[in-house]
């Protein structure tokens, strides 16, 4: 699949070769769904805690004879059914992880890469790089290169410069491209990348026949 190259000022300098497996697969919808709501149970702490009847403060001593009043039996003030007492069947700590095998998460990752490729919402730059942390910048880079909504850039190795002057753009993130992920790419609208992020994701998102002719 071929892209227009395109400079930090929106204009074309070229064409670049995309990887058909990578960003030209069949969208599987159900994987990609599957690897979202793992990504986003995984990220839950599930420290949610109420208290039992037996951990709820006070309530050591019976409230009353048990005949002779007239009222109600009871054994604890602390019982669920009293103001202040115990909770039953409450949420507690617990682990929300889910499991998914890895040729499944990499498979949702060429689906969300080649939904981005068919909607015509990858930009390929020939680089990616500023003297200075400057927003202003970015936002004039953002701005050429058509970005109407949100924008991830992958980028294929740490760069501070990038990173701070995207830092204040609520709708632009940074992202370095062995950290791709679903929600990410689901989550902003243009995925704008240099020529060396496309290596790095074909380093691991490759077919295994790809990698071997290499």
């Amino acid at each position: 699949m071929q892209v227009s190259l395109r400079n930090m000022q929106g204009a074309e300098v070229g064409t670049v070769e995309l990887p058909d497996s990578i960003f030209g697969a069949e969208i599987n919808t159900a994987v990609m769904h599957q690897a979202l709501v793992r990504q986003l149970a995984n990220q839950r702490l599930g420290t949610h805690k109420t208290k039992t009847r037996s951990e709820v403060r006070g309530g050591g001593r019976k409230p009353w004879r048990q005949k002779g009043t007239g009222r109600a039996r009871q054994g604890s003030i602390r019982a669920p059914h009293w103001r202040g007492g115990g909770t039953v069947f409450g949420p507690q700590p617990r682990s929300y992880r889910k499991k998914m095998p890895r040729k499944m998460r990499r498979l949702a990752l060429r689906s969300a890469l080649s939904a981005k490729a068919r909607e015509r919402q990858v930009v390929v730059l020939d680089e990616l790089r500023f003297e200075a942390p400057r927003t202003r910048d970015m936002a004039a880079m953002l701005e050429a290169l058509g970005v109407e909504r949100s924008a991830l850039l992958l980028l294929p190795q740490a760069d501070a410069n990038v990173e701070l002057s995207a830092n204040n753009l609520p709708y632009a993130k940074t992202l370095r491209a062995n950290y791709l992920n679903v929600r990410d790419l689901l989550g902003y609208e243009t995925l704008i990348m240099p020529q060396e992020a496309i290596e790095v994701i074909a380093s691991f998102l490759a077919e295994e026949d790809e990698k071997v002719e290499e």
